[in-house]
């Protein structure tokens, strides 16, 4: 299961940190919110492993990702630095997709597909017409090991946080 989502600068993170797993019969849960993420290399897909992102900063957290980014596509990534994980995202939006469906690897207890921003037309807070950045995701999650109604509760706190960056930022 997962904790209710905290509103802070690792609302994934710290939620992945109570995810579980099925073994066997039995559910283990996860000791670190380790994030896998997507990285799309000639002839497939590598998911780098961000190890105890609950405990870094967005910019460490960028920079890692850069990184390991750079090393799947070079085929110098470790097998630790892409095997685990507790939780993955999918930024599929980076080559214009605006919507899918992502599909949950094991052992993630959970999958963030994330599509393109896109102007849009929409109705502003004093009701006036305008046009807004607008982007979906779409939150897969486990329901052997995580409810429902909070996983709905932790991509809540991911809008809430993407509609209002500042807050990730620790200043």
């Amino acid at each position: 299961m997962i904790r209710r989502p905290p509103r802070s600068t690792h609302c994934i993170s710290s939620a992945a940190s109570d995810v579980y797993k099925r073994q066997g019969n039995k559910l283990i849960k996860f000791k670190s919110s380790d994030i896998a993420v997507a990285v799309s290399v000639e002839g497939g897909l590598f998911t780098p492993v961000i190890k105890d992102s609950d405990q870094k900063t967005i910019s460490n957290i960028s920079e890692e990702m850069k990184d390991l980014a750079s090393r799947a596509r070079a085929k110098k990534l470790m097998p630790t630095e892409f095997q685990g994980g507790s939780f993955a995202i999918s930024n599929l939006g980076m080559f214009g997709i605006e919507s899918f469906d992502a599909i949950i690897n094991p052992p993630h207890a959970a999958i963030l597909a994330v599509g393109t921003g896109k102007k849009k037309p929409t109705v502003l807070d004093d009701g006036s017409l305008g046009v807004a950045t607008k982007m979906e995701l779409s939150l897969s999650v486990d329901h052997r090991v995580i409810d429902g109604v909070l996983g709905a509760q932790l991509l809540q706190t991911i809008v809430d946080n993407l509609e209002n960056p500042i807050g990730l930022l620790n200043i």
